[in-house]
C-alpha cells in the first residue's frame, strides 16, 4: 500500500488553487492576472482569425467577361445597388378635418362658461364629451375663474395632420392654440391648450 504524503501532485494543485485565497492581497493579485489575461485574448485571438483577407461577394449582374475580379467595382457606368433610407416618423400633412374643427368650436364654447359658482366638476362634465381622459385630468387643476369671458375670433385651423391638429382661437385675454388628436375610436378630442405666441 503506498504511503500518502503532503508531497506530490495533488499537493502541488492545493498550493496553485489555494494561493489566492491567503490573503486579500494574493486574491487582488489574481484578479488583475486573470482580467489582462482575458482582454489580452480578447485582442489576439480576433487578429489572428483575420490575418487572411475575404473577399466580398460580387454584386448581382457582374459578369467575368468584362475583366473584373472579385472585390473590384466594374468599370463601366453600372451601380451597386444602395440602400434604401428607413421611413420617416414625421406626421404627414392633411387637410383640416371639418369634424376637429366642430370639436374645437364646441370645446371652446363650453370652456369658456362656468357653471355658476364656479363649480370645477360641473365645468369639467361639460367639457367631457370633447377632451381626452388625459388632459380632463390635468383641467381639473385649472379654476374656472382664470378662463377667457368671451370668444373674440372664430376658431380657425392652423396645422393640420393625419391624426392631430391645431386650432386657433381669440379670446378677451389673448389668442389661445387647441391641439386635437384623433382617438382609437377615430374621434377628434382635445389634448391641450396653449397661448399663442
Amino acid at each position: 500500500m503506498p504511503i500518502r504524503t503532503n508531497r506530490g501532485r495533488a499537493a502541488v494543485y492545493r498550493r496553485l488553487w489555494g494561493w489566492p485565497l491567503r490573503s486579500p492581497r494574493h486574491l487582488a493579485a489574481s484578479i488583475i492576472i486573470f482580467v489582462v489575461v482575458v482582454v489580452a485574448l480578447g485582442v489576439i485571438i480576433p487578429k489572428v482569425l483575420n490575418r487572411k483577407p475575404s473577399a466580398p461577394p460580387t454584386a448581382a449582374g457582374q459578369s467575368t467577361s468584362q475583366g473584373t475580379q472579385v472585390g473590384q467595382l466594374p468599370s463601366s457606368g453600372a451601380s451597386l445597388p444602395t440602400k434604401q433610407p428607413p421611413p420617416s416618423n414625421t406626421a404627414s400633412a392633411a387637410p383640416p378635418a371639418a369634424d376637429a374643427q366642430l370639436i374645437a368650436e364646441l370645446w371652446a364654447e363650453n370652456w369658456i362658461k362656468p357653471p355658476p359658482n364656479n363649480d370645477v366638476n360641473k365645468w369639467l362634465a361639460q367639457l367631457r364629451p370633447y377632451t381626452t381622459e388625459e388632459f380632463l385630468a390635468q383641467m381639473a387643476t385649472i379654476d374656472p375663474k382664470n378662463v377667457p369671458d368671451k370668444i373674440t375670433q372664430k376658431v380657425t385651423p392652423k396645422k393640420s395632420y393625419v391624426s392631430s391638429a391645431d386650432f386657433e382661437i381669440g379670446t378677451d385675454i389673448g389668442k389661445v392654440v387647441i391641439t386635437l388628436v384623433k382617438t382609437p375610436s377615430n374621434e377628434w378630442r382635445v389634448n391641450s391648450y396653449t397661448k399663442a405666441d
